[in-house]
């Protein structure tokens, strides 16, 4: 099931996105990297801030959470992350469907986001164009990311 993001789910998406980073790109990030981009658990004031500033959507599997994405009003995805153990299950792209049906409501007609190495290939999949790729430092580490962005016209 996808729903929106509730309060009560600030923890659990901040557990999932450290996770995700330090278990889930390990294939695509080396260990300072992964320490870089995500040197501990969200703390909860600014992990809120940046949830509840965009339309966040939650995936639930047997009243679990196990997904989330962001979108934010300018047509950004901000944040997609799945639990490890999910990744390649289809919970993104369920989550990613769900973000196209906010972005039509709102009128959006380009997306884009800085993705990994790994949502890299998700995005492509989708028909993603990558614009450019980035070094964005990171607590002093540098860390590849790609700029990309679809037109939904």
């Amino acid at each position: 099931m996808i729903r929106r993001c509730q309060e009560k789910d600030l923890g659990v998406t901040a557990q999932i996105f450290f996770d995700a980073v330090h278990f889930g790109t390990r294939d695509h990030y080396n260990d300072a990297q992964r320490q870089a981009w995500a040197p501990t658990v969200p703390e909860p004031s600014g992990w809120h801030q940046r949830l509840t500033s965009q339309t966040t959507l939650v995936a639930e599997q047997e009243d679990q959470i196990v997904g989330f994405m962001s979108l934010s009003r300018e047509g950004c995805i901000d944040l997609a992350f799945v639990t490890p153990d999910r990744m390649g299950s289809g919970i993104t792209s369920k989550l990613y469907e769900a973000i196209l049906i906010e972005a039509a409501d709102h009128g959006l007609t380009k997306l884009w986001t800085e993705a990994s190495y790994l949502a890299r290939s998700f995005f492509l999949r989708q028909g993603w164009q990558v614009i450019e790729p980035q070094t964005v430092t990171r607590n002093g580490i540098a860390l590849t990311n790609f700029v990309m962005e679809k037109d939904l016209r």
